[in-house]
């Protein structure tokens, strides 16, 4: 199973990206900056939340019915004309449930580092999060995951298995941010170490945070 990254590097992650640009108004290159900090980070609070029976079968309904992967068949409807309303409302509900308080926090540290206002990242990540849960909900298909018990595996297949230890801290400090602007250049400094080492979500992440 490919990672999450490596989809935002194929066909699909640039269409999506480039859907996504275009209805923030955003540039490409800053939006793809926001989505390969951010959807780590939102598997990384899945996978979190998922680890609590009651968290996971919340996750397990959600990709077994709304989201069950059918809103990335025609994406180009999706971002012809602007994106539905319902959608972005949809988006900001799930950024709500899965990052709870800390969706302030990871939205501001994400603006800083991709040189955007926390409300332009929460702008991008209210329409890019119901395409991650369709994402999610057609691997869940693909992969025959028919349990809560399973959503782990499948979490943990996209943040690339279990990872190197900096990329885990990483995810966990960017989600423990309080959003004072602290922790930003603690951060920073792990991702650009880890990034010395090819390849990897630090590398990936390590490239963009030192732009």
């Amino acid at each position: 199973m490919s990672g999450i990254l490596d989809l935002l590097n194929s066909d699909l992650g640039k269409t999506i990206i480039s859907g996504v640009s275009g209805s923030t108004g955003t540039d490409e290159s800053r939006t793809s900056s926001v989505l390969t900090m951010a959807m780590p980070v939102l598997m990384k609070a899945m996978e979190r939340n998922a680890s609590t029976p009651q968290g996971a079968e919340g996750l397990m309904g959600a990709l077994m019915n709304k989201h069950d992967g059918s809103i990335l068949d025609n994406l180009g409807g999706l971002f012809s004309g602007g994106v539905d309303q319902e959608v972005k409302d949809d988006g900001d509900k799930i950024l709500g449930h899965v990052l709870g308080s800390k969706k302030q926090g990871v939205e501001k540290i994400i603006g800083e580092k991709s040189g955007l206002s926390a409300d332009s990242v929460g702008s991008i990540l209210k329409v890019a999060t119901p395409i991650l849960m369709g994402v999610l909900g057609k691997q869940a298909r693909q992969n025959n995951v028919s349990s809560p018990n399973d959503l782990g595996g499948l979490l943990g297949g996209l943040l690339g298995g279990s990872g190197a230890k900096e990329e885990q801290s990483f995810l966990e400090k960017i989600l423990d941010a309080d959003g004072d602007g602290s922790v930003v250049d603690d951060v920073a400094g792990m991702v650009l170490g880890s990034a010395k080492k090819k390849g990897g979500l630090g590398g990936l992440l390590g490239g963009l945070f030192g732009k």
